[in-house]
Formats: C-alpha cells, sequence, structure tokens
C-alpha cells in the first residue's frame, strides 16, 4: 500500500517509509499514515488502521486493488513523458554512431541533391521575340510557353471532341454545324500551323550555342508535315476501331435530346418515389387521427353516461322518502359513534399491556440479583479468552515477520545461478550470437547486392541518356562544320570524363580489395584468439570437474 501511494505520484503532507523489520510502534504510526492518506487520494472504500493492523483482508482487498490500479494508471500517464525526458537528456551529452555518420553524410546528401536538382530543372531553350504580337488565347499562350521549354502539347482524340462538342453547345447552331464538318486531318494541320505560327514568333536562347534556331525547326516540321499527318491519320484510325465499343460517339442534337429525356425520366422516377413515400405516411396520419377519433367518441359517450347515472340518481333521492332518508342518517350516526369506542378500546389495551410489561421488569431486576454471580463468572472467561486471542494474535505477528524474513533469504539465494544454469546461459547466449551473426551476414549482402545493381541501373541510364542525346544530336550537328567541330570536341570530352570516371572506379576497387584483405587478416586472427579462449575454457571445466571430485573424497574421507 506504501508503494501504490508513492507510485501515485499525489502531493501529501505525510512521510511514508516503509520498512521490513519495523516494530509494532512504527507499524501503527505507518497504518495511521496511510489512512489519514486515502480521503485525501478520494478513495471510494472505508478503511480503519486496526484492521491493516490486524490483517483484515475482506476490508483491506478492495483498498489494495484500488490503489494498484491508480499506480498503473499513473505509472500509464508518466511512463511517456520520462522516456521522452530520458531521450532528451541523453541526447545532450551523447550520441549514437548513426546519429555521428548521419551528420557527417547529411552536407555531402544536400549537396548532392542541390546539384542534382540544377542538373534536371527545366531548361529554356527558345525566347520569344520583343517584336511578336501579345498572344489572346490562353490555350495558345500555354502552347508558347510550352515550346520556349522545348516541349510539344498536342490533343488527344476524345479531347479534339470534348472541344468541338464544347464549343458547338457554345457558339451558334451554323458554327457548330460548321466545326462538325471538319475531320481530324484539318485538325492536325491546324495545329502543326499553329506550331509554325508559335515557333516563327520565337529566338534561341543566347546559352544554347550549337542548337537549331525557331525558323529552322519550323522549316524542318513544314519539309516533313505530309509524312507527319498520314502517320497521325492512321494513328487515329486504329484508335477509334479500338475504342469504338466502349468510347461515346461525338455528341449531336440527337444525342443532346436522348440525355435531356434520361435526365426529365430521372427526375419523374425521383418525384414518384417522393410520392409514394408521402401517400403512405398521409395513409399513417390518417389512420392515427382516426383512431385517436375514436377514442375521442367513446370517453365523450362515457361522460354522457355518468351524467345520465347522476341524473338518475338525483331524481331518485329527490323522490324517496324522507322517513328512510332519516334512518340512513342515523345509522351513519351510530357507525361513527362505534368508531370512536373502538379507538378507546384500543387504548386501554395499550395502557394495560404497558403496565403489565413494567411488571415483567420488576420481576426481572428481582430475579437479577441472583444471576451477578453467573455473570461475574462469565465476564472472567471473557476477559481470559481476550487475553488468549491477544497472544494468539502476537504469535502470528512473529510467525508472519519470521516468514518474510525466510522468503527474502529464499529469493536471495535463488537470485544466485547456479554452474548448470551459468553454463546453458552461455550455450544460448553463443547459439543467439551466431543466429545475429548469420541474419546480420545475410543482411549486408542483400544490401550489398543492391547496391551493386542500383549503381550498374545509374551507369546503364547514364549510357543510354548519352546515346539518346548523341542520336538526337547528330543530325543537327552535322548540318554545319562549326557545330560538327564543337560535336567532336564534346564526343572527346565525354570519352575523357568516361576515361577518368573508369580510374577512379579502379582505384576504389583497389581500395577496397586492400581493406578486404586487412579485414580478413584481422579476422584471422580474432579466429585464434577465439580457438585459445574456447581451448582455455575446456581446461577450466576439466580442472574444475577435478577439483570438486578431490573435495568429494576429501568430504567423504573425513565423514569416514
Amino acid at each position: 500500500m506504501t508503494w501504490c501511494i508513492t507510485t501515485c505520484n499525489f502531493d501529501i503532507d505525510v512521510d511514508l517509509l516503509f520498512q521490513e523489520n519495523s516494530t509494532i510502534g512504527q507499524k501503527i504510526a505507518l497504518t495511521e499514515k496511510i489512512v489519514s492518506v486515502l480521503p485525501n487520494m478520494k478513495c471510494p472504500h472505508r478503511l480503519e488502521p486496526h484492521q491493516i493492523q490486524g490483517l483484515d483482508f475482506i476490508h483491506i482487498f478492495p483498498v489494495v486493488q484500488w490503489l494498484v490500479k491508480r499506480a498503473i494508471e499513473t505509472r500509464e500517464e508518466m511512463g511517456d513523458y520520462i522516456r521522452a525526458f530520458s531521450i532528451s537528456q541523453f541526447q545532450k551529452t551523447h550520441s549514437l554512431l548513426e546519429d555521428d555518420d548521419f551528420k557527417q553524410r547529411k552536407d555531402k546528401a544536400m549537396k548532392t541533391v542541390v546539384e542534382v536538382s540544377d542538373v534536371y530543372k527545366p531548361q529554356r531553350k527558345y525566347k520569344r521575340l520583343a517584336g511578336a504580337g501579345e498572344l489572346v488565347d490562353e490555350e495558345s499562350r500555354v502552347h508558347s510557353t510550352l515550346l520556349e521549354f522545348g516541349r510539344k502539347y498536342g490533343f488527344s482524340k476524345q479531347s479534339k471532341t470534348e472541344t468541338t462538342e464544347d464549343k458547338k453547345g457554345i457558339l451558334p447552331t451554323g458554327l457548330a454545324a460548321e466545326i462538325t464538318k471538319l475531320s481530324e486531318d484539318d485538325l492536325e494541320a491546324a495545329e502543326e500551323l499553329r506550331i509554325k505560327t508559335l515557333m516563327t514568333g520565337m529566338a534561341a536562347m543566347a546559352t544554347e550555342e550549337g542548337k537549331l534556331t525557331a525558323s529552322s525547326v519550323g522549316h524542318i516540321v513544314g519539309l516533313q508535315s505530309e509524312e507527319i499527318k498520314q502517320i497521325a491519320s492512321e494513328y487515329a484510325e486504329k484508335q477509334s476501331e479500338l475504342s469504338a465499343e466502349d468510347r461515346p460517339e461525338r455528341l449531336g442534337a440527337a444525342q443532346q435530346y436522348r440525355r435531356q429525356i434520361a435526365s426529365l425520366n430521372k427526375q419523374i422516377l425521383q418525384k414518384s418515389k417522393q410520392l409514394e413515400e408521402l401517400q403512405v405516411k398521409y395513409s399513417e396520419i390518417q389512420a392515427t387521427c382516426e383512431e385517436e377519433k375514436k377514442k375521442l367518441v367513446e370517453v365523450m359517450n362515457y361522460g354522457q353516461k355518468l351524467d345520465k347515472e347522476l341524473a338518475k340518481l338525483e331524481a331518485v333521492e329527490s323522490e324517496a322518502d324522507s322517513s328512510i332518508l332519516e334512518k340512513l342518517r342515523e345509522l351513519v350516526t351510530m357507525n361513527e359513534g362505534l368508531k370512536d369506542q373502538e379507538q378507546q378500546f384500543r387504548n386501554h389495551c395499550r395502557e394495560e399491556m404497558a403496565r403489565l410489561q413494567q411488571n415483567i421488569e420488576n420481576l426481572k431486576s428481582v430475579a437479577g440479583n441472583e444471576e451477578a454471580e453467573v455473570k461475574e463468572h462469565g465476564e472472567l472467561i471473557e476477559q481470559q479468552y481476550k487475553e488468549d486471542r491477544e497472544k494468539l494474535q502476537k504469535i502470528r505477528l512473529l510467525l508472519a515477520r519470521r516468514n518474510r524474513e525466510i522468503a527474502v533469504l529464499q529469493r536471495k539465494i535463488d537470485e544466485v545461478p547456479s554452474r548448470a544454469e551459468l553454463t546453458q546461459y552461455q550455450r544460448r547466449f553463443v547459439e543467439l550470437y551466431n543466429q545475429v551473426a548469420a541474419t546480420h551476414k545475410e543482411t549486408k549482402q542483400f544490401f550489398t547486392l543492391y547496391n551493386t545493381l542500383d549503381d550498374k541501373k545509374v551507369y546503364l541510364e547514364k549510357e543510354v541518356n548519352l546515346l539518346n542525346s548523341i542520336h538526337d544530336n547528330f543530325q543537327q550537328a552535322m548540318a554545319s562544320p562549326a557545330t560538327r567541330e564543337q560535336f567532336l570536341r564534346q564526343m572527346e570530352q565525354i570519352v575523357e570524363g568516361i576515361k577518368q570516371n573508369r580510374m577512379k572506379l579502379e582505384k576504389k576497387k583497389q581500395e577496397n580489395k586492400m581493406r578486404r584483405d586487412q579485414l580478413n587478416d584481422e579476422y584471422l586472427e580474432v579466429l585464434e584468439k577465439q580457438r585459445l579462449y574456447f581451448k582455455t575454457v575446456k581446461e577450466f571445466k576439466e580442472e574444475c570437474r577435478k577439483n570438486e571430485m578431490l573435495l568429494n573424497k576429501l568430504r567423504t574421507m573425513g565423514i569416514s
């Protein structure tokens, strides 16, 4: 109980100190303090000091149960706070190896992330000329912005049909009919014409050396426009064949009419459902109203019947004979008188009973003098019983103290492990260490394999990007001698960079190989020490066994 009160972290002005070998006075003082603290803690159970001292388990158990529950709740509340506080205190003066490693790699990782983001960020290739006209349409401004960063933006067939339908919904009927007559080839030609017009109003950026100008790009697009048209038309036909069943046809006036009819049918169904629900509610309310009307009619009929009965009684009373009524009044008066006589008789009986009880008490007091000796003898027996009971209580307390001392010594003996238990613990720790080492080695191999494959993937991606860049810029670089020479210089620089990277990797490989050989030598040395350790342990066990045998022989010789 003292431990629970202390664990509850309750602010009390009492010193609760429990000692194992306390005197009777200290125990009584401690129980009084515990009893005075429990009401302040709002304990729902009452407890007295003599109940604790006398081990009244029936009254102690609910209090102990409540205190343990309160202590567990307090520990759960304070557990997270204490854990966070201990971690913060530990981190003020100490740091883990993982944290140090993370701090060392953090700057390098941040620098690498910044460099990668700078390399792969969008780069502006073209710039719109100052003399070009201002673009009013938002879609044209989006196209122009994407072309400035080297990207082309087009619409799929489905989006084109949606835009034509939107335009038909906005424009008048005559213009909508003309828009529906446009074919997919016309839309693609208009898209290419838009790209050409936007590119003619742009110029290459000053930083993009060796790149084609906007006019040359527009010229190339113009030369290959027929091939682009043919490929786009074939792709549109195949796509329309594949998705003819899943994709809806272009919306027309009939389709809009069907949609309107479907929406109106849905509204009619909804309204009909609402009407049915309202009719059901109306029928229920009407039935309730009819039942209430029936009840009201029944109540009114019953009231009318009561009025009629009262009228009949009044008529009978007016028509009755006055002599009969006088007799009835006399009988009622006689009944009242009889009731008064009954009450007086009851009071007389009570008085007589009290007198007789007083006589009985007087007789008992006279007979009590004769029983004084018997009573005195009973008191002597009761006093002797109390003394014997106190002696028994003291003996129980001494026995409980001795049992606690025995339990403490038994726990101390059990805490010391035997040699067999130590050997078993050692075996289990060695097995656990071998299992953890095997799992760690397997995990390390997986990490090494993953890093190797990731590096291989990175190098292959770089190689693919380099080949794609060479393939994309080869025709542009061969257009003029200046660009060809610049292209060759760039290729030489790329080859030189690849050679340097290869030399670095070879050097890193040699360093890792030397490190592996060094670690292998250290491992062999540690393995030799481990063998020597196991050999020494084995010899020590053998000597211990011989020592035990000699001790047993000495004991047997001494006994004999």
